[in-house]
């Protein structure tokens, strides 16, 4: 059976209001910017709450649209049945129709039904409608108005009165509210409907009989002191959940499987190398049984927290630790939990998703296709970050089974913390496995740890031994002293072998070294490891639970021996400049563009940094250059280096400090200041000891990585200074070509204006010369079976000119069939052109003669019936080209 396809039933939906003469407008970004009761759009009227609550007047009475959802946190919170069930999910598109004070109950009612009875043609008999009994705590009665207009489409024992749980829509604890219908369908086998009423299983939570609208009737006012009050004017708020909609209209038992899921779900199956066979338990306690169920689950959850995941980042909201990244970054860990656990993906897998959705959602949902790039990479980004740690904390779960199931299964409060801490398990991911297992976890038990440790310094992950040779066994950790150090004694305490794409390299971890490893944006440094015996060339120095690694080709020879730990110090130079720079750039940015700026992500090494921030516009030349200005005044200033180390967290942000992107703190910290009204940050870097040292700072380039993110790159010192001079050099080769004038704009504005005047003049002959072959080529025409036929090789400039030759002779001379020739930059060129009375006749075909005759010139192309081009590589095939046009069109004619 064909599914109906997604595109096509929402479409269906705005075609249908808009002939109702609705203003159909785009979905709002899932991230929500201006309202603080809100991480996410969580209902399709979130974006028109300014209009209900009078902030501002809606642009059109009647609006619908299909908006992006988002419920995983707060009140709605439908994450733990994802992948569960059929019909939960992260992300959703809610169809809705509104009226700002305009039609209300016996409109809304009537469209309703006529577009899923009459448009969707579900089966009335399978429908359910329901209205508000009233309440006596608010003095409501019951909505007997929708009640009676329900009676003009269905019988009384399909309308139902509903509770105001269920029937009595509020946006808050005050602001508009009102009464509200839904629509439900019993999407039930006969057998089963036989059985046991639909009306029975209305609002019950049967996976099959499921509300598919509901029609909200804004007609009160709920105040302060829970007292209502009506409103002004009357308006509509509906909401016909899609992917619901699309199960309905397509006559299966699930969401997923319609055209909404399937492409994501067949590719996910295809590429893990599994079979999707459409198993789903009733309830998210109902524990999976089979390893199909198992499997199914897993294609689920990928397949909806994809939507969730890339649409969120599209529309502006990285993955973070905080707030909404945090709940991104949740979703995220949930989705490769399940792909590595039950699909056996211990590769990234996740960011592989993003073209099929970016493809499927590019005519609705167009923002997605646009950033695919970006999204593809943060996502993968992502997915290598967690996968570090996911397989080992799986590890330490299952070893950790036996003992809480001594505990009368129950995972202890304090275990959960530091599978929290230290393997970046989020407490509803440890829930989740511990669920599957049959165990609970001690969440008051957890929520006590957290308050007591919540900014311990954490461990990013417990060492493997076996992946180590230790050298020294000591319990004392590896100590970073390049704050103070530019060179260190060090002993050897481990080091493991690493082969990687045939090449072996060697990690190497010391008690104590001056080599900053990678965090925060800033590069490892480089240099060297010597000893009596020999010197090693350190490529690069990274963290790994909490352990500074230093990579080296070569494995010392003497693994005992005493060490000098020298960085690379002019690199570490160049680097420092950068990373300063980085700090006076924010500030400056913050102080242009405003207090949004916020760091999104950075790179700093020797050669350039490049910073990416919150900005929802392109940053202007002209405010490129104050930004520039100020953190060159700044340079000049000779700002001292304010560091403090072992700051308290509190203290730190009373000084106004600000945290950087990928750095985590504990409860002591420390802050960089450079002037403390201009630059105070939270950061583990490497800094100048005065801005003087910088020398000279350059922006090279300002651009676009995503939505709501921009990317600044600049040079410091020497490379700004080569920059300046590239730069120059450049413009003096100009001043040289253009002659060396003593005015350079004026004489570049004069060469401007001879050209374009130059390129007039030849456009003018190009037309004289065409139009003389116009009439050349009219009085060369030739009846051939009952036609006016004209092949020639003609002077044209460009494809548009002949072109445009071809459209005049057609005009000029009736029932034609021409084939034109011509040299266009050394390479041949056809253009065929039927009268339209022969294309409709259809025994002659442009685009078949054009495709025939570019044989001649090793070439090919196409176009319409009427008219069609070729372009090729053999010049010399024209003549030919030519000839056999009378052939074709003799034989064909």
């Amino acid at each position: 059976m064909s599914l109906p396809t997604a595109s096509h039933v929402r479409q269906q939906f705005l075609d249908f209001f808009a002939s109702k003469g609705h203003h159909i407008v785009p979905s709002a970004p899932l991230v929500v910017k201006d309202d603080p009761t809100l991480l996410f759009i969580n209902s399709g009227m979130a974006p028109f709450k300014d209009y209900f609550l009078g902030n501002r007047p809606a642009p059109y009475n009647r609006i619908a649209d299909t908006q992006k959802c988002l419920r995983v946190s707060g009140k709605h919170n439908d994450l733990e049945e994802v992948g569960y069930d059929t019909y939960h999910h992260t992300m959703f598109e809610m169809l809705g129709n509104w009226s700002f004070g305009d039609y209300f109950k016996k409109d809304a009612i009537n469209w309703a039904w006529e577009l899923l009875t009459e448009v969707y043609k579900l089966d009335k008999d399978r429908l359910y409608v329901t209205y508000f009994e009233g309440d006596a705590g608010d003095g409501t009665g019951p909505d007997t108005e929708t009640q009676d207009l329900w009676r003009q489409y269905t019988t009384d024992d399909r309308i139902l009165p509903g509770n105001k749980k269920d029937n009595f829509w509020e946006m808050g604890d005050t602001g508009p509210c009102g009464p509200c219908t839904e629509i439900h369908i019993d999407l039930r086998s006969e057998e089963e409907r036989a059985a046991k009423s639909g009306r029975e299983l209305v609002n019950a939570d049967h996976p099959q009989v499921v509300e598919v609208w509901n029609n909200v009737f804004m007609e009160f006012q709920r105040l302060a002191d829970k007292s209502l009050i009506k409103l002004p004017a009357q308006s509509v708020d509906t909401g016909m959940g899609f992917e619901r909609l699309m199960m309905a209209v397509s006559g299966v038992k699930s969401n997923y499987d319609t055209d909404v899921f399937q492409p994501l779900i067949q590719f996910i199956a295809k590429e893990a190398g599994v079979q999707y066979h459409g198993t789903s338990p009733a309830t998210v306690n109902d524990q999976p049984a089979t390893e199909n169920e198992r499997t199914d689950i897993a294609i689920r959850v990928l397949a909806d927290h994809i939507r969730a995941i890339a649409f969120t980042i599209a529309d502006g909201q990285l993955p973070s630790n905080v707030k909404a990244g945090y709940v991104i970054r949740r979703i995220l860990r949930r989705a490769v939990r399940y792909a590595f656990s039950s699909l056996n993906q211990k590769q990234p897998f996740l960011y592989k998703l993003v073209p099929v959705l970016a493809d499927q959602m590019a005519g609705i949902f167009p923002e997605l296709k646009a950033q695919q790039a970006f999204v593809t990479r943060v996502i993968e980004e992502e997915e290598i970050a967690f996968l570090k740690t996911l397989e080992t904390g799986l590890r330490r779960l299952d070893a950790l089974e036996e003992i809480a199931r001594q505990n009368g299964g129950v995972i202890d409060g304090q275990t959960a913390f530091e599978l929290s801490d230290t393997f970046g398990f989020p407490f509803d991911l440890t829930a989740l496995i511990a669920r599957e297992k049959g165990l609970t976890v001690d969440e008051a038990g957890f929520e006590k740890a957290l308050a007591a440790q919540k900014n311990r310094s954490r461990n990013a992950q417990e060492t493997e031994q076996s992946d180590w040779v230790t050298v020294r066994d000591t319990d004392a950790p590896n100590v970073f002293v390049g704050y103070d150090q530019d060179e260190a004694t060090a002993h050897l305490l481990r080091y493991r072998k690493v082969d990687k794409k045939g090449k072996t390299e060697y990690q190497l971890v010391f008690d104590q070294t001056p080599f900053y490893a990678e965090s925060g944006g800033q590069i490892g440094d480089t240099g060297f490891v010597e000893s009596d015996f020999e010197k090693l060339r350190v490529i690069d120095t990274k963290k790994e639970n909490d352990l500074i690694i230093h990579t080296t080709l070569d494995l010392p020879q003497e693994l005992t021996a005493e060490f000098r730990a020298r960085p690379d110090a002019a690199r570490r130079a160049l680097i420092k400049n950068n990373h300063t720079a980085t700090h006076l750039l924010q500030a400056a940015l913050r102080r242009v563009l405003g207090e949004h700026v916020q760091q999104k992500g950075s790179l700093v090494n020797e050669k350039l940094l490049r910073f990416d921030f919150s900005h929802f516009t392109k940053v202007t030349d002209a405010q490129l250059r104050e930004i520039e200005a100020i953190v060159n005044e700044r340079i000049r200033q000779q700002i001292p280096l304010d560091e403090r180390r072992n700051v308290p967290i509190a203290e730190a942000k009373n000084l106004g400090a600000m945290a950087l992107f990928g750095e985590k703190y504990g409860d002591f910290v420390r802050v960089i200041t450079f002037d403390k009204d201009y630059s105070v940050e939270l950061c583990g870097g490497l800094h100048v000891p005065n801005t003087g040292a910088i020398g000279y700072f350059k922006i090279t380039s300002e651009s676009a990585v995503g939505a709501g993110v921009r990317r600044i790159e600049a040079v410091t010192a020497g490379a700004a200074e080569a920059f300046v001079d590239q730069q120059l050099d450049l413009l003096s080769q100009v001043r040289e070509a253009l002659g060396n004038p003593q005015h350079l704009l004026p004489s570049l504005e004069k060469q401007t204006e001879e050209i374009a005047a130059l390129r007039k003049q030849i456009e003018s002959f190009a037309q004289q010369s065409l139009n003389q072959q116009k009439a050349q080529l009219a009085g060369q025409v030739k009846a051939l079976n009952g036609i006016n036929f004209l092949a020639a090789q003609v002077q044209a400039t460009s494809a548009d000119d002949l072109k445009k030759l071809a459209y005049d002779l057609r005009q000029q001379v009736p029932n034609l069939v021409l084939v034109l020739g011509a040299e266009l930059d050394g390479k041949p060129q056809l253009a065929v052109m039927l009268d339209d009375d022969i294309a409709k006749a259809g025994k002659l075909n442009a685009t078949t003669l054009v495709r025939e005759l570019a044989k001649e010139i090793q070439g090919g192309g196409g176009g319409q019936p009427f008219f069609a081009t070729a372009g090729g590589k053999n010049v010399a095939g024209l003549g030919a080209a030519i000839a056999k046009a009378e052939k074709l069109v003799a034989a064909n004619g």
